[in-house]
């Protein structure tokens, strides 16, 4: 197996590797390696759509042994509703992967991303895993990056560096997305790698509250995955006293970890499928945080809200309209609503058009302030606008 370098390092002890095995026509990358150098305290959180791919079905089983030592990830073939067959050949694409690094066959997980229904072209992956396993390089993270990018356009790396007891840590993610993006995950893939050492509960539990804090609060086009994948896998190689919840510095950690997957998300959003505009909804005044996402998520998932913002109109009444259609409790009289800090709307009445900034949506970068006036409590989205062209991907995106 490959053995990482130590002079330049992303992450101790881990490679990367992304190559084009011949599944996507492009010629483009479509297959993507991680590797640890040692077995790594592993945990991952999966799509909650009831139609799974093979690859997170197997997945799902091995989690439980909280170990790994490598990932390996196709783009350009979901390899989900393929039945009992793409069942054994995920299975042999990992075996096969587990015999040419030399490494037990549970200690390596799959994931696979693309068009759905087809038949995983097992003969391509399994003669480029040579070639893929020769290319592993501890700096070789952007080629894995773009290995796993099915209708993005650019590559999503974010590396981060902590200090934890003394030690100085390292925690870098990839990702994919751009469509099928809704919250609870949906076709998206990400891979979180750090050298500090972790015990498998700590990790678990830093894992959830990181991608309930961004990858659960993240919106592009409200369709549901068979596909979603989070993976973390931690091998200690800094040297520190393993993280547990009760350590004093775990909770750094965890924000630590919470933010490196937040920041993907933002590039995920910011990549959706022909998104001209990035958009952070923040809610406030919930008399429950449950009320709080509420109301985000409707806003988020509203498409006349989404073609507005595309548009560049202030249209505060599709906005009042998705809080009112929420579920929350509200009172239409105490709601104020905010766009890039101008008020717009507020007790019971809007603003008048022409009191309004022409220019106000002109910027890439949106937010949207919503504070229900009713309580403490709040929450935070991320979305992006809709455009003509995400009509135009999809239309043309083959099943």
């Amino acid at each position: 197996m490959a053995q990482s370098s130590g002079k330049k390092e992303i992450v101790r002890g881990f490679s990367f590797a992304g190559i084009s095995c011949g599944i996507k026509e492009s010629k483009n990358k479509d297959l993507g390696l991680i590797v640890s150098s040692i077995p790594a305290v592993t945990a991952g959180v999966f799509t909650t759509n009831r139609v799974k791919a093979a690859p997170v079905k197997i997945s799902m089983e091995q989690i439980d042994a909280k170990k790994a030592q490598a990932i390996i990830i196709n783009s350009g073939n979901a390899n989900a509703c393929t039945g009992h067959q793409g069942m054994k050949d995920a299975k042999k694409i990992i075996r096969n992967t587990a015999r040419e690094l030399s490494i037990a066959e549970d200690l390596v997980h799959m994931s696979s991303t693309g068009l759905i229904g087809r038949p995983l072209p097992v003969n391509l992956i399994t003669a480029a895993l040579p070639s893929l396993v020769s290319n592993l390089s501890p700096i070789h993270i952007d080629d894995a990056a773009t290995a796993i990018m099915t209708t993005d356009r650019f590559k999503k790396v974010i590396v981060k560096r902590i200090r934890i007891a003394g030690k100085t840590g390292t925690i870098a993610g990839i990702a994919k997305g751009a469509g099928m993006i809704c919250p609870n995950m949906a076709t998206m893939l990400s891979y979180l790698v750090t050298d500090i050492a972790v015990q498998p509960k700590a990790l678990d539990s830093a894992l959830r509250t990181a991608v309930n804090m961004s990858f659960n609060r993240l919106s592009v086009d409200n369709d549901m995955s068979t596909n979603d994948t989070v993976l973390a896998m931690a091998n200690g190689m800094a040297a520190n006293r393993p993280l547990s919840r009760t350590s004093a510095d775990y909770r750094k950690f965890e924000r630590a970890l919470t933010a490196l997957a937040t920041d993907l998300a933002r590039l995920i959003a910011k990549d959706g499928e022909g998104a001209t505009k990035i958009v952070d909804i923040h809610v406030r005044g919930a008399r429950t945080e449950s009320d709080a996402e509420k109301v985000c998520r409707a806003v988020a998932n509203s498409m006349l809200v989404k073609t507005a913002l595309y548009g560049e109109d202030p249209n505060w009444g599709r906005i009042l309209s998705a809080i009112g259609y929420s579920g929350a409790d509200i009172d239409e009289d105490r709601v104020t609503i905010y766009l890039n800090g101008s008020r717009l709307y507020s007790k019971g009445k809007g603003i008048d058009k022409e009191r309004v900034k022409s220019n106000l949506l002109s910027k890439e970068e949106i937010t949207i302030r919503i504070d229900l006036g009713l309580g403490k409590k709040t929450a935070g989205f991320i979305t992006s606008d809709l455009t003509e062209k995400y009509i135009q991907i999809n239309a043309h995106y083959e099943t």
